[in-house]
């Protein structure tokens, strides 16, 4: 895992500068700036909550003001697209989804990041872009690669990582410890460990997504990747009803069939409720959990949670995903934009917004030992980081209606006991078939 991290580091290098340019003193980059402001569309998200508190530092420090609008993410992306298709948006500066990145870059709606990194009149010197966890570099930013949207080949840079994301396992240690178990180190022991917690702890086991739709078929790929499954094969030939998927989509019923009453209807949001409120023994999904389980107003289990490595199939592999941000191409203050893309990504600030319950995007933070101390999450991710896998799942334009209305309704027959995984996958196969053929992948 340690030399596909380089790898990814090299590509994500080749697509953009390895090193800036000398720039001006801080001061001076700021200094002609001052008095512009720099509008905001973000969404309402754990880390976005974290961020926002740290405005008011950065308008203090440049003279630049801020003004930001915070919306659900799918109405965030509806008033985006309407901004963005303007002569002159509203916005200065986007958060978006690592799923839109493509289809905002072909319709050229966000520019490419590289001009801005080598302007010495606004590159910071210290911004150390190698520092940015190379896999949410690879995943939220780059477009033009390998199969379009992984580093390699024609890969451009056009936004970076805010609100990223991997997987891990959060866990009661307090009940773990009561039972004399140990944290599930590979999904044999996992899936071994289900009816047992179920039925010692009396409560569900593993609090998992298992609404209809893309929410069960994330739960699903969290598992398919380290039972050394995938969505395609190179040639874009389905491949996810082999004996991997059936596999993945077999456990998830095991998972919610042990897991808190009401699993088969739950989002992302009840999911992580149901931990937070002890209606489960363990967590396996997004590190947004960090900061939620230390949240006094969401959280009854803080000082009761270890955490640990994604658990290893066949390999370890573990999610990529979330948020970042970009500058519209119709931004009336692009510059003061970057400057506050930079300001906010940047080692510091990066520190800070985890102190106020966001999520690291540095491999310095991880490694930094006094937040190691505070966090020790983070000494724990700092380890398995090299694990997340930027091609979790495929950044295509055709992945909404295959996850959705394919797939999202195939994984849901199997955990609702209505198909078994086998005929149900086969089934959605054929269908994903078809959609690439109309599409052209398929020839």
């Amino acid at each position: 895992m340690k030399r596909r991290a380089l790898l990814i580091r090299s590509a994500c290098a080749a697509a953009v500068p390895a090193a800036f340019v000398p720039s001006l003193r801080a001061a001076d980059i700021y200094a002609r700036y001052r008095g512009q402001k720099v509008v905001l569309s973000l969404p309402k998200h754990h880390h976005y909550d974290a961020a926002i508190k740290l405005f008011p530092q950065f308008t203090q420090e440049t003279g630049i003001l801020v003004e930001f609008e915070q919306l659900p993410i799918a109405e965030m992306k509806k008033k985006q697209l309407v901004e963005m298709a303007k002569g002159q948006g509203g916005y200065d500066l986007i958060s978006y989804v690592v799923m839109w990145k493509g289809e905002y870059v072909k319709k050229n709606f966000i520019r490419e990041i590289e001009p801005f990194l080598k302007n010495p009149q606004l590159a910071l010197g210290d911004f150390d872009l190698p520092d940015v966890i190379p896999s949410f570099l690879e995943n939220i930013g780059l477009v033009g690669g390998w199969k379009g949207y992984l580093a390699g080949g024609a890969a451009k840079l056009y936004g970076l990582p805010y609100g990223a994301e991997t997987s891990v396992l959060a866990y009661r240690s307090d009940i773990f410890d009561k039972l004399n178990l140990k944290a599930p180190t590979s999904y044999f022991e996992l899936e071994q460990m289900l009816p047992v917690l179920h039925d010692k702890a009396g409560m569900g086991a593993l609090a998992s997504r298992g609404k209809e739709g893309h929410q069960c078929v994330h739960a699903w790929l969290l598992h398919l990747n380290p039972l050394n499954g995938g969505i395609f094969e190179n040639s874009w030939l389905p491949r996810f009803n082999d004996a991997a998927g059936v596999r993945a989509a077999q456990l998830l019923k095991k998972i919610i069939d042990t897991g808190p009453a009401g699993a088969l209807n739950f989002g992302q949001s009840e999911m992580i409720n149901a931990f937070l409120q002890g209606e489960s023994a363990m967590y396996l999904d997004s590190t947004l959990i960090f900061g939620a389980v230390r949240d006094p107003k969401l959280s009854k289990v803080n000082g009761k949670v270890a955490f640990a490595r994604h658990p290893r199939g066949s390999r370890y592999a573990s999610q990529t995903g979330g948020l970042g941000l970009a500058i519209p191409t119709n931004a009336r203050n692009a510059d003061s934009a970057f400057l506050l893309m930079q300001w906010l990504t940047a080692k510091n600030q990066d520190k800070a917004v985890c102190h106020l319950g966001g999520m690291p995007h540095r491999m310095s933070t991880l490694a930094d030992e006094s937040l190691g101390r505070k966090y020790p999450e983070f000494q724990m991710l700092s380890r398995s980081i090299g694990d997340a896998n930027p091609n979790w799942r495929p950044i295509i334009a055709q992945w909404d209606e295959i996850n959705t209305d394919v797939l999202g309704k195939s994984i849901h027959d199997v955990i609702a006991g209505r198909q078994p995984a086998e005929a149900a996958l086969n089934d959605a196969a054929q269908a994903v078939k078809k959609i690439m053929q109309r599409e052209g992948y398929i020839t």
